[in-house]
């Protein structure tokens, strides 16, 4: 989770921004493996209960997912992104962009 948080809110980063992330777990906290189903989230997007842009994972999980993928889409985005980060820098952004 600690490699997660690092890389910095993923709905923010598909901006080209860095924010600093939380850990938003997208299965409940207690499901086994459920540490490894987590998104990098700011706060913004989180939990700040924003209902318009940046729009709050929570309580606004239909509109949060409307405006920037659903929580599987972002999963996999982060999951190459953790592979891709470190041995393919361009092809990490194109995950970003949306182009693989």
């Amino acid at each position: 989770m600690n490699n997660v948080a690092e890389m910095g809110c993923i709905v923010c980063a598909m901006k080209f921004i860095f924010n600093p992330a939380e850990i938003h777990h997208i299965n409940g906290k207690v499901k086994e493996g459920c540490h490894f189903q987590v998104l990098p989230l700011c706060f913004e997007h989180h939990r700040k209960g924003n209902d318009k842009e940046p729009i709050s994972r929570h309580p606004y999980k239909k509109r949060f997912e409307s405006a920037y993928g659903t929580e599987k889409e972002l999963l996999e985005k982060v999951n190459k992104l953790l592979v891709l980060v470190n041995e393919h820098p361009t092809d990490a952004l194109d995950i970003l962009r949306g182009e693989n």
